[in-house]
């Protein structure tokens, strides 16, 4: 089901106004977008911009070339919701940019592509390739792209960027649609009408179009469809968007009033205009407010879309936590409605309290009141406006876990600030819609406002804002409350600057001086402004020993990306009578599965295929992994939610998902044992699944000894993890050909075709010949399509086998979040002893993975985690590590699987010891890095001399950062800052890299052009990119002069397991350095026979090319093709990577809200492969880091089903929530004998150096503890707390203490009462 809420379908759509003779752009996300809505529009899509035939926009070639696509998926999206800023920007009044730049500023640039989701760049180069484009952008500031050499002056950098001509832009709007009239569409084709009238529009509503049972709705955007999934298919369509009256937008110093088919995007723009328009000091005010708190909602392609009358009728009929609701609550809005009996105005406040309104009733527009200005010099008054939100976003694209908007009339007093009048209104935080704390209210109108009074009112504010039962975080909700009335009134207490300690520090102070002073604008603002600008520095350097081989070149395929040429199995045309699937899930844990019932209203379906349509000979088979096979289907007995029941095969994917959304599944419960849904009843139950021994680690030295030297113990202490979905952009798809013969051909988005293959025919049950699967190109994995992409595949060939036509199905994101899995959960007990001076002298794991019902790749965890843990030296380390079968989903691998959990329990105990010790956490950390001998002694002597880097890179990092100095003065912030707190911290990784076996094929045609295939799946990673340039380098051997000509002439191919066998899964992050390897070893063999042909050619003629050799080659029938398969050696097949990051981070202790000001990152790629995709790797596994430490909130309900199954409940990171300052060296370690060209890997690693990012912020809020320690408000240690993983919002500031704000104002009124 669609959502829009990533970004990966935008498009441009133009309309053209024949009055104004003018084009209107904007972005939209076409999930959304009905087709009928479009009539009279044209749509202009990324390949409309530029492609590869007719050649590329200047924005597919910055982006190629800034490096800012990786997998591909979603960077079309990107690059229209960017190009949609840019024309609109060149349209503007500002002055003309120079020759190559646009109007666009950095600003506006970076804010375009805010709403869209991006899971493997980082978004980093993203923002520069689109910064690149603004005339004031400093070019020195733009990051590592392949236009510019080192030394290049600012000039030529300049010239060296891909031209950019607005004047000779797209053209959006052809010509002969202008002259083409838009006429309404045919009503007896098209269930659609378009009113031009109010008249027309009631005509409609009580006609014979809505009478007799017919089914209708409303439409303006379609963006409600996103949040609120439908299965209703209506009868009529009623576009408002041609009513006159409510697309109007008008405004003046009495007020302003909108239109409810107004966009969100219109209404910002208009407000932002009020320097055109006398709205007077009051509506100044209010319009700037907003406009600034609008431009949070959503993503700007659905503000283009979305109505600010759709937005509040959802509100009120539905009990969406509206942010625009709640702002017009608290400026006493009031609204015009069509009913039955005429129109009728009312408050908005007054239809919020009514039901829901029906069908019939139209919302025609809102009239925003401005008050009189009052600036007298008799009354001193004065308005005070704002507004409020926490997000789990900060800038967009994220809803509110409160909103408010507050507006207060204040005068002057002898004794302060009176309050004359004051609304709060408050919504979001977990009722139907938004309230206002009347009784707040109350209490405070015409009351002189001091702290005493402020106290009592946020006690009755707490008491006003009481989310309902089932609403997430509800103290949390109930404290943000307090601390925006807090923030918003504070400033006008009585308190004096005398109060010592930093108390007043931290909050945008406005004095009483600033209320009673008699300027004429009589209205306060209180600024709270976030940029969102980014910056950041890249080093690296790049080798050419073995060029082109080390060379930072582009992403093979990349501009092609950006175009949206980029064939992905979806984009794969559907073949003649192609059916679509849908899977059907257990929503119970464990309970016998009766039927399944599907609606008859729903048309269009073909059949439902369950475990009683495997063919005779096959086998009930959805995925084979290290030791057993899991059903592709449940049988009598579901056992555990989200596990696949059937797939409905329908006529269109549409008509599939909504029949699985409407299916009625019958259970039965009855003599069932209860579910083991937790690990802790795994135990009781002893359900385990068996670890080999040749994948459990070996523990190291004598734990009870090391207790013994102990100085210091900590006993039995206890954390948990949760689990992370992948967030892959595309999700689970396959597309299944029955073939002749009996013979099957599948397209699938996998990781691991060659086990896809075999498993399809073990289901089937035919031959392995019988079946062929192809994967081009994977658009995001992550780990996620290793075996959760397998049953998908199979599901999907069995259904085109029994129906025998072509089958497709391309999973919904709400249903592939709940089927995949995902990370794994554990829970962790350790017993640690430590020296006083930090040394960690034994260390003892009891460690409960919970990998739910079937094993999957589960039995790898434990070597991933305890390699991982061993970063530090822990004298003696022991451990019990215990997979647990419980009736959940089973748990998947997951970029870095066991070494992310891993490295952020060494750290959590780091952090233990150093708070028991009231020692730096960097102190401590230093004191356990190992040495060159530990290191040996810990990972089994795989280390050679000189390539132990960790120490160096700590160092360097430590003065590249400024790592001290900045500590430093993030004390004295602290000291002076009661708001806001920082931390910082330095974190080391060691990661054990596992090279696999992989084959590979290099064949030279008659032309020369070379065609390589490798078992390894490009899924972003920059494979087929290294392979090309490896492939170069290898065939250059012959001659060297060759190589950038054989670069030119390689293409790397789609993987096909009929072409190419035993492929292999890729993953482990090594795969791209394996097929490399296997690619010079063919390479090898084919130098080895053309070279003395080469040499003979070169005697006869003095010299010789490329082709010409392979002209003579192909006469005398010298082979040009040749297979390899790489094993590494089983000395060199296990290798180290180092790296450290330092982070740091800003908490607002009244919102919870975490801002990473920087990171700092050195890694050790070895002898890089290409410097540039592995900058981009690192950049991006550590911004999916932050994602797993700081933000993606995995909910699940009482029977384990996951229940933030959407882009709106589930936040991956965006560009707003990566550090501020984001800096990345690339190490060049030199030589590693043992290494494929002495390189390392770098697509898993970094995102283990994420968990600086949680360190930082604990450190934060350490500091914000400390605070109400001294003030003697906290009971307890200010360094003993435990936090949680992800670090959202919530956590943040409950850890910092919900009742902050409360023991801040009981200390001033102590201070008071004893002066």
């Amino acid at each position: 089901m669609v959502t829009g809420g990533c970004g990966a379908c935008v498009v441009l759509v133009s309309t053209y106004n024949p009055k104004l003779k003018k084009v209107e752009d904007f972005s939209v996300s076409s999930c959304l977008t009905l087709l009928c809505s479009l009539n009279g529009c044209s749509i202009t899509t990324s390949e409309g911009l530029g492609n590869s035939r007719d050649g590329f926009h200047a924005i597919h070639e910055r982006f190629a070339n800034f490096h800012a696509s990786q997998c591909g998926f979603c960077t079309p999206g990107m690059c229209m919701s960017f190009f949609s800023a840019l024309v609109n920007a060149d349209k503007g009044n500002k002055p003309d940019p120079p020759p190559g730049f646009s109007k666009i500023t950095p600003s506006e640039a970076e804010k375009s592509i805010a709403g869209n989701l991006c899971r493997c760049t980082g978004y980093r180069p993203i923002a520069d390739a689109c910064k690149s484009f603004a005339a004031d952008v400093d070019i020195e500031d733009l990051g590592f792209n392949s236009f510019w050499k080192k030394d290049d002056s600012k000039e030529t950098k300049v010239s060296k960027l891909p031209p950019y001509d607005p004047t000779k832009n797209v053209c959006t709007y052809p010509e002969f649609l202008k002259s083409e009239s838009a006429t309404n569409l045919d009503s007896l084709r098209y269930p659609w009408y378009s009113p031009v009238s109010i008249e027309e529009l009631r005509s409609l509503l009580y006609s014979k179009v809505t009478e007799n049972g017919a089914s209708f709705k409303l439409v303006v955007g379609n963006t409600g469809s996103g949040y609120y999934k439908e299965t209703q298919r209506y009868d009529y369509y009623i576009d408002l968007r041609h009513v006159p009256e409510l697309s109007i937008i008008t405004g003046d110093q009495t007020g302003i009033e909108v239109g409810a088919t107004v966009t969100i995007s219109k209404f910002i723009s208009f407000l932002k205009e009020e320097s055109k328009i006398n709205f007077g000091s009051y509506g100044k005010l209010v319009s700037e407010k907003l406009a600034y708190h609008m431009e949070k909602i959503a993503s700007p392609f659905v503000r283009n879309s979305a109505s600010v009358g759709g937005n509040l009728v959802m509100a009120q009929k539905n009990g969406f936590p509206s942010d625009i609701a709640t702002l017009f609550l608290g400026l006493y809005a009031t609204v015009s409605l069509m009913t039955n009996h005429g129109i009728e105005k009312l408050t908005w406040e007054e239809l919020l309290s009514r039901p829901p309104l029906d069908s019939r009733t139209v919302l025609l527009s809102v009239l925003i009141p401005f008050k009189k200005d009052q600036s007298s010099l008799q009354t001193h008054s004065r308005f005070l406006f704002d507004t409020y939100r926490a997000a789990p976003r900060p800038q967009v694209n994220a809803l509110a876990y409160v909103n408010a908007a507050f507006l207060a009339d204040v005068s002057h007093s002898q004794n302060g600030i009176l309050i004359n009048d004051i609304l709060l209104a408050f919504g979001a935080y977990g009722t139907k819609h938004a309230t206002r704390a009347k009784k707040v209210e109350e209490y405070l109108t015409r009351k002189i406002l001091n702290v005493h009074v402020l106290y009592e009112a946020l006690k009755l504010v707490k008491l006003a804002v009481v989310p309902e039962d089932g609403t997430l975080h509800p103290e949390y909700r109930s404290s943000l409350a307090v601390s925006y009335v807090f923030e918003f009134l504070y400033p006008l207490t009585n308190v004096h600057s005398s109060i010592p300690g930093g108390l007043l520090a931290g909050i945008d102070d406005i004095s009483v001086e600033d209320v009673s002073g008699s300027s004429n604008d009589g209205c306060i603002s209180q600024g709270r402004k976030q940029t969102l600008l980014s910056s950041a520095k890249q080093v690296l350097d790049s080798s050419s020993e073995y060029y082109p081989v080390g060379e930072p070149m582009k992403k093979v395929g990349a501009a092609m990306q950006a175009s949206g040429e980029a064939v992905f199995v979806d984009d794969i045309p559907s073949p003649p009578n192609c059916l679509h699937g849908a899977f059907i899930y257990s929503t119970k844990p464990l309970a016998g599965v009766k039927g399944i019932k599907l609606d008859s209203n729903i048309d269009g379906v073909i059949s439902i295929i369950t475990f009683k349509d495997i063919p005779s000979g096959g086998a009930n088979v959805g995925a084979i992994t290290i030791s057993e096979s899991e059903p592709l289907f449940a049988d009598e007995l579901a056992r555990c939610a989200g596990e696949r029941i059937a797939v409905v095969v329908a006529d269109s994917q549409k008509s599939a998902d909504v029949a699985t959304m409407t299916a009625l599944v019958e259970y039965d419960t009855e003599n069932i044992d209860s579910p083991i849904l937790t690990v802790e009843k795994a135990v009781e139950k002893s359900s385990f699944f068996q670890i080999p021994c040749y994948l459990y680690p070996a523990q190291l030295g004598d734990f009870s000894k090391g207790m013994a030297e102990a100085d210091h113990k900590i006993l039995s202490a206890e954390l948990r993890l949760g689990s992370e979905y992948h967030f892959y952009m595309e999700t689970q798809t396959t597309l299944a050909i029955p073939d002749e013969d009996n013979c099957m051909v599948v397209y699938t988005s996998s990781q691991n075709p060659e086990k896809a293959h075999h498993v399809i025919a073990t289901c089937l049950g035919l031959p392995e010949h019988n079946i062929r699967v192809i994967t081009r190109r994977v658009g995001g994995a992550f780990g996620g399509k290793s075996v959760r992409a397998m049953p998908v595949s199979t599901a999907c060939a069995l259904a085109a086998y029994k129906l025998r036509r072509p089958v497709r199905i391309y999973v919904n994101r709400n249903t592939d979040m709940i089927i995949n899995g995902g990370r794994h959960p554990m829970k962790v007990t350790y017993s640690v002893g430590f020296k006083s001076s930090g040394k960690i002298t034994a260390l003892n794991l009891d460690i409960l993975i919970n990998a739910g019902i079937t094993e999957d790749m589960s039995p790898i965890l434990p070597l991933g985690l305890i390699n991982s843990l061993k970063k530090y030296d822990w004298g003696a380390l022991s451990f019990d590590v215990k997979l647990c079968k419980t009736n959940l989903t089973s748990k998947t691998t997951m970029r870095g699987p066991g070494d992310v959990q891993g490295s952020f329990i060494a750290e959590a105990i780091i952090e233990h010891v150093a708070s028991l010790l009231s020692m730096e956490v960097d102190s401590v950390r230093n004191e356990n890095v190992h040495t060159f001998e530990s290191i040996n002694l810990f990972y089994g002597n795989i280390v050679a001399a000189g390539e132990y880097t960790l120490p160096s890179i700590m160092d360097k990092l430590a003065v590249s950062s400024s790592f001290f100095q900045r500590s430093k003065m993030l004390e004295q912030f602290n000291q002076k800052n009661t708001w806001k707190k920082r931390g910082i911290s330095r974190v080391p990784i060691v990661f054990n890299a596992m090279q696999r076996a992989t084959p590979g094929k290099v064949s030279i045609l008659q032309d020369g052009s070379i065609v390589v295939e490798v078992g390894g799946i490009e899924i972003g990673q920059g494979l087929w990119t290294k392979v090309r340039q490896m492939a170069a380098y290898a065939l250059s051997l012959i001659e060297s002069s060759w190589a950038d000509d054989l670069l030119k002439k390689v293409r790397v191919i789609q993987a096909d397991t009929l072409s190419v066998v035993q492929g292999g899964l890729t993953s482990g992050s090594t795969t791209s350095e394996s097929s490399c390897a296997a690619v010079k070893l063919s390479c090898n063999v084919l130098v080895e026979r053309l070279t003395p042909l080469k040499k003979q050619l070169q005697e006869q003629n003095g010299s010789v090319d490329w082709p010409t050799l392979i002209g003579q080659a192909q006469m005398l029938s010298v082979s040009l093709a040749a297979n390899s398969y790489y094993v590494p050696e089983h000395s060199s097949m296990s290798y180290l990577n180092f790296g450290a990051a330092v982070s740091e981070v800003e908490i607002d202790i009244l919102t919870g809200e975490t801002t990473i000001l920087q990171s700092d990152i050195i890694y050790d790629c070895g002898q890089s492969l290409n410097p540039a995709v592995d900058l981009g790797q690192i950049e991006g596994a550590f911004v999916h880091g932050i994602g797993f430490f700081m933000n993606e909130e995995y909910l699940t309900n009482e029977d384990e089903l996951m229940v933030s199954n959407s882009t709106w409940t589930y936040k991956i990171p965006t560009i707003d929530t990566i550090p501020k300052n984001f800096n990345v060296e690339v190490l060049n370690s030199g030589h590693h004998e043992k290494r494929v060209l002495s390189s390392k890997t770098s697509g898993e690693p970094p995102l283990l150096l994420a968990v600086s990012v949680h360190c930082a912020t604990r450190a934060a809020v350490k500091a914000a503890r400390e605070q109400l320690k001294l003030w003697d408000k906290l009971d307890g240690s200010a360094s003993e707390f435990y936090l949680d993983v992800p670090a959202i919002l919530p956590l943040v500031k409950t850890q910092c203490g919900l009742d902050y704000v409360e023991k801040f104002l009981e200390i001033l009124l102590a201070q008071k009462s004893t002066n």
